[in-house]
């Protein structure tokens, strides 16, 4: 893991380590305040476009396992915590979430104060935002964060394509 940047587009910045893969990802930040329960939230159609902020400070820690996603593939943009827990500790873990990640080219960032990302979202409303393991000048981020696209406007419906419930009643 390498160094990583949260920029918000009212160029609020946060610095930690990237884990999953290495790029960029754009979205809306906004926060979760589930204490367990990331792999659903991670595979919820309903966070498409957005960068996900967990508020309990350790994720990652019973791993994540292919029975327990809520649709066929991870759909928000970028994944924000505090602390990525390194042991996977759930006997029906066959991977762990930087794995995961990674797998699915999820970009994340740990290690940043994301008590103080939640209050200034809390304070300021949501967001636009980028994670970065790649680009560390902020005048070429909030570039990039200018032009990239907003959640308003867009047909989230038709870029998931249909949703059905499959035999094992997990989204399709």
């Amino acid at each position: 893991m390498g160094r990583a940047i949260l920029l918000l587009e009212d160029g609020t910045r946060f610095e930690g380590e990237g884990f999953g893969c290495q790029g960029e990802a754009f979205g809306e930040v906004v926060f979760n305040t589930s204490i367990t329960g990331y792999q659903e939230i991670i595979t919820d159609p309903s966070y498409k476009g957005q960068i996900v902020l967990m508020t309990y400070p350790l994720i990652g820690n019973y791993g994540v396992n292919e029975e327990d996603v809520e649709s066929r593939k991870p759909w928000l943009e970028g994944f924000v915590v505090k602390e990525l827990s390194s042991i996977r500790s759930n006997w029906r873990s066959t991977m762990g979430l930087d794995e995961y990640l990674k797998k699915h080219n999820i970009v994340g960032i740990q290690g940043i104060d994301t008590r103080a990302l939640t209050r200034h979202l809390r304070m300021n409303g949501a967001q636009q935002g980028v994670i970065s393991t790649q680009d560390f000048d902020t005048a070429s981020l909030m570039k990039k964060l200018a032009a990239s696209p907003r959640l308003t406007g867009q047909d989230l419906v038709k870029e998931q394509g249909k949703v059905a419930l499959s035999n094992v009643g997990q989204l399709q």
